[in-house]
């Protein structure tokens, strides 16, 4: 009887110590992780790239049953290769106790496709071993009136706006105005921009670089929620907006240059938009799939050159309508910066309307760094006034519009709207600041010159 007791004490205390032996009263411990766990389906629009960014919380003991540890990574397969198909998984480092996994996928067909995600730990001259596997988490592509691109149309505010009467009356002034601005182009500007590109250059390292390491640190300062600091964060990593040359005009820089920089920072963005969404995604920890609408992208390039073309055409064969088109410019280009005024604060009524008061002071200060920094890097490269006064207004001056679309296109309705609140208030904040400036640099122009042409001049 005493030996049955002896061998049932070391039997438990042999299963006590074993490592290897799960304890099946507990929950097992999940260390994988797609954004902060809220939400285990995400949206995604049909036919277009994207990424998805997996975490990871756990970490290898090492040197277990005498092997040693080389690394973690995780397998990811969609179980409906026609509705989402993974095309790599990318290891993105460690920060901290959390590794993290791009994984880029391509949507397809409409319908909704589970994820199998597991957790290996690679071993020396073993087979991977499995740590955990995850098969909750699923990505529905919409169709239809579903499609999330629908809601950059439909959600507050945003209803039927292409049958916008505004935008009606406004189009045949912007392709005008664009126009004009193609015989405002000078052919001796474009040649010394690309003996010296120097302006261009630090327009790129402005808008791309500085600027959203501003959003991040500024969300951070601000304390704001996750989808409001990844929105403000996008909106300062979008190029240059359309309004940079028109600004330009106005304000007495460098028109040439100016709409060089914003063709040469909307196709930057092509690359640099989905990098800095993921890099700041992850360090927010929000691990959505991030859609960048390149296809908005391409036609914004196309309705910058297209009619910027043709003006230039115009400058060359017609000096005549030339005339005509430089007498139309400035009284057009202030049309259209009071009509956009009014449109953005049409549009953005809805999202605006529980807006909280430290992302109207992030939004607000956004294109004020801007201008600062522009006018600071071109002042520390010894430009002249004119290309300093441009670089500091593509710099400071977003396509918030851009901004808009990834945040309406990557996540759910209500979440969307919310990250939508950045984009708007800093292109209200950005189009009336620069009517500010518009204004006191007239004035300022017509005080000066004023006392030149009286009778004691």
């Amino acid at each position: 009887m005493k030996t049955v007791l002896v061998l049932s004490c070391l039997l438990l205390l042999a299963r006590a110590e074993d490592p290897e032996e799960p304890d099946q009263s507990q929950k097992p411990v999940q260390y994988l992780s797609i954004g902060d766990g809220s939400s285990q389906q995400f949206e995604f629009p049909r036919d277009t790239p994207g990424v998805i960014v997996i975490s990871s919380r756990y970490r290898s003991s090492g040197g277990r049953k005498g092997r040693e540890s080389l690394k973690q990574t995780v397998r990811v397969r969609s179980l409906d290769p026609h509705v989402i198909s993974i095309l790599n998984v990318s290891d993105s480092g460690r920060s901290g106790a959390v590794s993290s996994y791009v994984i880029s996928i391509r949507s397809g067909a409409p319908g909704t496709a589970p994820l199998l995600i597991q957790l290996l730990d690679l071993y020396r001259d073993s087979e991977p071993v499995l740590i955990e596997e995850r098969s909750e988490y699923s990505i529905r592509v919409a169709s239809g009136s579903d499609d999330p691109a629908a809601r950059l149309l439909e959600s507050s505010g945003l209803s039927h706006f292409s049958e916008n009467p505004v935008l009606f009356a406004l189009l045949p002034l912007i392709f005008i105005n664009k126009c004009a601005f193609g015989c405002k182009v000078e052919v001796e500007v474009l040649l010394g921009l690309l003996r010296r590109p120097v302006p261009l250059l630090l327009g790129v390292a402005g808008q791309f670089l500085i600027m959203p390491l501003y959003g991040y640190g500024l969300s951070r300062l601000a304390s704001l929620p996750k989808a409001l600091a990844l929105g403000l964060v996008i909106t300062c990593s979008a190029p240059g907006g359309g309004g940079g040359y028109l600004y330009s005009l106005l304000l007495g820089g460098d028109v040439t240059l100016a709409i060089s920089m914003t063709l040469i920072s909307t196709v930057v963005a092509a690359a640099a938009m989905p990098l800095s969404s993921a890099l700041y995604g992850r360090l927010l920890g929000v691990h959505a799939a991030l859609h960048v609408p390149f296809v908005k992208i391409l036609g914004t390039l196309l309705f910058i050159a297209i009619p910027i073309s043709l003006g230039m055409l115009v400058k060359l064969r017609l000096p005549a309508v030339t005339r005509v088109l430089l007498a139309l410019i400035r009284p057009f280009s202030f049309v259209l910066i009071v009509g956009g005024i009014f449109m953005a604060y049409q549009m953005g009524s809805s999202i605006l309307a529980h807006v909280q008061p430290p992302i109207v002071v992030a939004g607000v200060t956004v294109p004020v760094f801007g201008l600062l920094l522009g006018c600071g890097l071109g002042r520390l490269a010894g430009l002249p006034l004119a290309q300093r006064k441009t670089v500091s207004i593509e710099v400071g001056v977003q396509n918030s519009l851009l901004a808009l679309a990834v945040m309406q296109l990557s996540f759910q309705r209500a979440e969307a709207d919310y990250a939508s609140q950045a984009p708007f208030i800093v292109a209200l904040s950005s189009t009336s600041e620069m009517l500010l400036l518009v204004l006191v640099h007239v004035v300022q122009r017509r005080v000066c010159v004023s006392p030149a042409s009286g009778p004691g001049a």
